[in-house]
């Protein structure tokens, strides 16, 4: 340990300036030498450096994406070049290097994290040797031996001997109890962090062995933290507890308002986007629009989620457009314009009733009497022997236009069998 502390000694003094400001603060408000003083002050720096990780935190969920994205393509090198270890890894750098993606993207938040982790643990370390360390004088020192956190003391760990204990003014009983609770929530919130992960924001249409790996994850994680945790001062505990709640929350915003695509948590932000957007006929949020506009850009590809997204809002009346706003469509506003009221869809095409066989059968002979020429009054210019020709053509149309009513009417075209007599 004392290797781990010497490398991340330039970060030991700048981590024990921030907990000894906290603690000026907090100290003031509940006292120097109490636990809520150095436990708030542990908490506001896991807050401090969280928010300081926001950047990375982005670009782990843009690498993470990237990641899920080349799944498939990965999948098919691993068969292509199965006998071929080689190989194969040159083709997934070449993928990497065309696509722009860093599978450590995903590990930056961690990796970032560390050095402060191993700063914090040697300053604890540190004070329940009774050891001054950077900022940290000899009062400073004698008031974080005192400060109790629920009975027990900030720098104790669950290993300890009861002397050590006692010599802390405190009880081996209560600080078992007291960090054992507090490992079990610290792989708690682990495991549920990763669960959500799995269960609600990756991508259900894709199988491959990136989610086997994720799965593994779900469960050695936890059982990691219950492991080392035993060995952690009640001081570090309070950091990683806190860092996981945050990172848990975290996850939480990102898969309401930003989830990855082909996932159950998307499926369920397109359902309230739907339900804002027939509500109030526009997009009101700017990273809203900023999702409307990638799903209209995908055009044929997008996934069952967006093609139901785009097909409800046609539905409605509605139409995405390509800067990712929504306008009523033309089919909407024609219907609006001819009988007066609103409507909330397109116009179903109504299908013509079905006739019986008896009103067929009068449509065709009302056709064919309809067709008959009327006589006239006028006399007509056209020479004698015209008109029987005349007359004929009329009857030969008549007789056409019948046969035709007749075939649209169900029976079939050309010469009829004659019936056959009936046998007496």
């Amino acid at each position: 340990m004392d290797t781990i502390a010497s490398l991340f000694s330039f970060i030991t003094t700048p981590v024990s300036w921030v907990i000894v400001q906290f603690h000026s603060v907090y100290g003031a408000l509940f006292g120097p030498d109490t636990g809520w003083a150095w436990g708030l002050s542990i908490v506001s720096l896991v807050i401090l450096i969280r928010i300081c990780l926001i950047p990375l935190f982005v670009k782990q969920i843009k690498a993470t994406r990237a990641m899920q994205t080349l799944q498939p393509e990965m999948k098919k090198i691993q068969e292509r070049y199965k006998n071929d270890k080689q190989r194969q890894s040159e083709e997934m750098m070449k993928l990497y290097k065309d696509t722009g993606t860093n599978p450590l993207s995903s590990c930056l938040p961690i990796l970032a994290q560390s050095p402060f982790f191993f700063a914090l643990y040697h300053v604890l370390n540190s004070i329940a040797s009774n050891d001054t360390i950077g900022v940290i004088n000899t009062s400073l020192l004698e008031s974080a031996q005192k400060a109790h956190i629920v009975g027990a003391p900030l720098a104790v760990k669950f290993t300890d001997s009861a002397s050590k204990v006692e010599a802390l003014g405190a009880s081996l009983t209560d600080v078992r109890v007291v960090t054992a609770i507090m490992i079990v929530l610290m792989s708690a919130s682990q495991f549920f962090t990763q669960r959500q992960l799995m269960t609600k924001n990756v991508d259900t249409t894709v199988k491959t062995p990136f989610m086997q790996q994720q799965k593994m994850l779900m469960y050695v994680f936890p059982i990691m933290f219950a492991v080392f945790g035993i060995n952690f001062p009640v001081g570090v505990l309070v950091y990683w507890l806190t860092t996981n709640v945050w990172t848990m929350g975290q996850q939480m915003y990102v898969i309401h308002n930003n989830p990855t695509p082909g996932s159950k948590a998307q499926a369920a932000y397109l359902e309230r986007l739907h339900k804002h957007v027939t509500q109030h006929n526009k997009v009101s949020r700017r990273r809203d629009k900023v999702i409307v506009k990638a799903i209209v850009a995908k055009g044929r590809d997008r996934n069952e989620f967006e093609r139901k997204f785009i097909n409800g809002l046609s539905k409605a009346g509605l139409a995405a457009q390509a800067d990712g706003t929504v306008i009523k469509s033309d089919t909407a506003a024609a219907v609006e314009a001819e009988d007066g009221t609103p409507t909330t869809g397109t116009p179903r095409r109504q299908q013509p009733k079905r006739q019986t066989k008896a009103q067929r059968q009068s449509g065709v002979a009302k056709a064919a009497g309809e067709a008959e020429p009327k006589t006239s009054l006028i006399k007509s210019d056209e020479p004698e022997d015209a008109k029987p020709a005349a007359a004929a053509k009329k009857g030969g149309a008549k007789s056409g236009s019948g046969t035709r009513s007749k075939a649209q009417s169900g029976q079939r075209k050309g010469p009829q069998r004659p019936k056959s007599p009936s046998k007496k």
